[in-house]
């Protein structure tokens, strides 16, 4: 008898262990970023028409909104925008460099195995490779509840330093900031160009609420941790929602690292992006309040 339990319980390891070896799922994310205060600052420019600002309007909602699919194991998993067809000519040089800003398009692969990601960049037409630890997180669990999508979800929040190559965090100055900003005769000559109307704050708080129901330390881009995958973020100016869930499909998904471009870190990529704004921010001193804003609409 003590052989047959002894066998069962083996045989249903065995069954357990493959069973986890082969689960994977796919998630479909939509993220949404706010752009309600660089609209607002568009509104007062008297340099754009309200043609200009519309067409702009329309283009910053398609870089802002868009739509990604996650597919996961249970120790990797690879995050990418959907493919959709562009329009020839669609986007004008100041969107492609602002998308460029945002760091293109590309696979997000994370292992939460070995603690590590990859993630395939474009930037001014050049391609990287950047390979990295995967950031710790310090959840802090609430107490409070949501159902996504059918599936009962947990809240959970972290405070993290805003990320100075990640253009969705950058907000628009407040008319008080500016006022209280030193105003020497030199810079009082200089004209304002777009980049000068925004701001980087020091701290983003993150809200996460995720599933246990799907029992996986995954999530969007790069939030992990957590004992469920995560089906919604917040920064407060951009939300990831998970609008569908495919769990154990017949057709397997590949989950690989990308391997295309200059191999970087985070903190060399992190420091060519920002020597690249700060050369941008040169570049539009004089060239009028609106200067960024109109080569946005070409």
């Amino acid at each position: 008898m003590k052989k047959i339990i002894f066998t069962v319980s083996v045989l249903f390891a065995f069954i357990t262990t493959n069973a986890q070896k082969d689960f994977q799922g796919m998630a479909v994310y939509e993220s949404k970023t706010s752009t309600s205060d660089f609209k607002a600052r568009m509104e007062g420019n008297k340099d754009i028409t309200p043609e200009m600002q519309k067409m702009i309007e329309e283009r910053m909602k398609k870089m802002f909104e868009k739509t990604f699919i996650l597919n996961f194991d249970k120790s990797a998993s690879i995050y990418k925008e959907e493919e959709k067809l562009e329009t020839p000519g669609q986007q004008g040089g100041g969107m492609r460099m602002m998308t460029s800003f945002m760091g293109g398009g590309g696979t997000y692969y994370k292992n939460v195995k070995d603690k590590s990601y990859t993630v395939d960049k474009e930037f001014m037409g050049k391609e990287f490779l950047v390979k990295d630890s995967l950031k710790t997180y310090n959840w802090k669990m609430e107490a409070e509840t949501k159902e996504i999508g059918g599936y009962m979800c947990y809240k959970a929040t972290t405070v993290i330093p805003a990320s100075k190559t990640d253009f969705r965090n950058f907000r628009a100055k407040k008319e008080n900031d500016k006022k209280d900003e030193t105003k020497s005769e030199e810079n009082k000559e200089k004209k304002t160009s777009f980049l000068d109307e925004i701001d980087l704050p020091k701290e983003i708080t993150i809200t996460a609420w995720y599933s246990p129901e799907i029992p996986i330390n995954q999530g969007p881009e790069g939030y992990w941790g957590l004992p469920g995958l995560i089906l919604e973020v917040n920064d407060g100016k951009t939300t990831i929602l998970c609008s569908k869930i495919v769990l154990n499909a017949k057709e397997k998904a590949e989950i690989k690292a990308p391997t295309n471009g200059k191999e970087v870190s985070q903190a060399e990529y992190d420091e060519t992006v920002t020597k690249k704004m700060e050369e941008m921010m040169e570049m539009n001193q004089g060239q009028g309040r609106g200067g960024m804003q109109i080569r946005m609409g070409r």
